[in-house]
């Protein structure tokens, strides 16, 4: 069944979620699970530079990994007891809402918040910030709305890259791709003229392709958005332990201490696998601790 729903659009997907259904409650939640299992089960996406991917050594690695590791700890301290993660394959939407909704899984990072896949599961806060840019040729003048009129631009279907680029350039040319790889498979072929997406996952794919002769446009991105984890939605407890992980990371990254900055700075620091401006990572964490309330210098060591 899951199989067939990677075809389906968020219409179709929505009705589908509505059949399987969703529970007032839970027969037990993910902490009560933790504590009686020391397991905790995340699905993941091994394809998504630089946050989950599979490192030169074998291993599940990437600034996502680096949350989760961060909340298995916390879980730690909240059961009293060893926490281990055990990995399952959710590449897709399609793939990761209905495995949290029937508990397959507790937990799966990497998402944007959109209100469509609110109605299904809960979202932490974000620990990520990113926007909708291009992919082009180095030589390539794309770099303004009017600049995308008839050009050839491939967008994985109905997701909000897809949606920011209709209502960036209606009379943009939008070519369908099954996934970031296809898309950069057609621009290495010359088969569109750019590639929407994440900048984030951009830029480390395109680093994983080897399409160094390439560029992100343009400088402001076309929209942006946070990057959260999904759970169940009827389990409050752990989204307060996950937003309480990712807070304090934060907390520790504004003081700059050492640990905190070391987890940001190895993925999308000024010499990380992707390079976001420290501007714009500490104005978004600035953002989101005054939004909530500030962790006693004690508790972010």
């Amino acid at each position: 069944m899951l199989k067939k729903l990677k075809k389906l659009s968020v219409p179709l997907l929505s009705l589908v979620l509505m059949l399987v259904g969703t529970k007032t409650t839970l027969a037990e939640t993910v902490i009560e699970k933790v504590a009686r299992t020391g397991v905790l089960t995340i699905g993941v996406n091994s394809d998504l530079i630089p946050y989950s991917y599979v490192n030169d050594k074998g291993e599940l690695d990437g600034y996502t990994m680096s949350i989760v590791n961060l909340i298995r700890q916390q879980l730690e301290k909240e059961v009293g007891k060893p926490v281990t993660l055990d990995t399952v394959e959710a590449k897709t939407l399609a793939d990761r809402i209905p495995k949290l909704l029937t508990g397959e899984i507790d937990i799966a990072c990497d998402t944007p918040f959109t209100w469509t896949r609110d109605k299904y599961v809960d979202f932490s806060v974000s620990y990520s910030i990113t926007g909708i840019r291009l992919l082009v040729p180095k030589n390539s003048n794309l770099d303004t709305p009017e600049s995308l009129i008839n050009k050839r631009i491939a967008v994985i279907p109905n997701t909000v890259i897809e949606k920011a680029i209709k209502i960036t350039q209606p009379k943009a040319t939008l070519v369908p791709v099954e996934n970031l790889e296809a898309g950069l498979t057609a621009l290495k072929e010359g088969k569109v003229d750019g590639v929407a997406g994440d900048s984030i996952l951009l830029d480390g794919a395109r680093q994983k392709a080897g399409l160094l002769d390439t560029k992100l446009v343009p400088k402001a991105p076309f929209a942006s958005y946070g990057v959260s984890c999904m759970i169940n939605q009827y389990d409050p407890s752990f989204l307060r332990l996950i937003n309480y992980s990712i807070v304090k990371l934060m907390e520790g990254y504004l003081a700059q201490e050492k640990s905190s900055s070391g987890v940001v700075d190895r993925w999308l620091g000024p010499n990380g696998i992707t390079i976001v401006d420290p501007e714009v990572i500490r104005n978004f964490f600035n953002y989101t601790v005054i939004t909530h309330e500030q962790i006693p210098p004690s508790e972010t060591k």
